[in-house]
């Protein structure tokens, strides 16, 4: 199995990556302005998922054909920057009804796990994600120290739970701001801007290249 030096030395690698914001900054940061803290956290912790998933793809060979395939990127690619811009149109258009309090508390279990999953197919469908642990993982796995695959979804795993804590982070930062501005007219902007931002973030998505 790995080493607690191996663990070490890639969780520093792992948590200097994440705090370069990026895709998935922007889109809790989206979600945040657009929505608020709830959803904003619980959209980091499905992205987290998404992310682990990814790895795992690595993990069981998969991504592989990612990386190879350029009809496999491109379907991925494609697939995430579409489904990040109807969220962002989305939010865009329930930019008021973000405003209201929800009453139908029967209901919350539902939001909650569609909240998560949102945010776990973002994480997924960005092939990016997938050619970034391609090319990491393998730095740190020890092909005589135990299965390479258990390894990898291993730090898979760390990587996800240090994304989720950085990520919560920037969604509670974001979600602070504006509670300070408390006026519906502000939060409505807001709520504009966010929804603004994932469009973008999905149009640069489809636009981007293989690395």
């Amino acid at each position: 199995m790995l080493s607690v030096g191996q663990l070490l030395a890639f969780g520093v690698a792992a948590l200097i990556i994440i705090l370069i914001p990026g895709p998935s900054v922007m889109f809790v940061v989206g979600r945040a302005l657009a929505y608020g803290r709830r959803k904003a956290v619980l959209t980091a912790i499905g992205n987290a998922v998404g992310a682990f998933a990814a790895a795992a793809l690595v993990a069981v060979g998969l991504g592989a054909i990612v990386q190879q395939s350029a009809l496999a990127f491109g379907i991925v690619k494609y697939a995430g920057a579409a489904y990040l811009i109807f969220l962002g149109v989305k939010a865009f258009r329930d930019r008021k009804g973000a405003l209201e309090v929800p009453d139908a508390a029967e209901d919350e279990p539902k939001r909650t796990a569609w909240t998560v999953f949102e945010g776990f197919l973002v994480g997924v469908l960005n092939p990016k994600t997938i050619l970034f642990f391609l090319a990491i993982l393998p730095q740190f796995v020890n092909p005589d120290a135990g299965s390479v695959m258990v390894q990898m979804l291993v730090l898979g795993a760390v990587f996800a739970a240090i994304a989720v804590v950085c990520d919560t982070g920037w969604s509670l930062v974001a979600s602070a701001a504006r509670n300070l501005l408390r006026s519906p007219r502000s939060k409505r902007v807001l709520g504009g801007v966010g929804g603004t931002s994932m469009i973008g973030l999905g149009i640069a998505a489809a636009a981007g290249e293989r690395a």
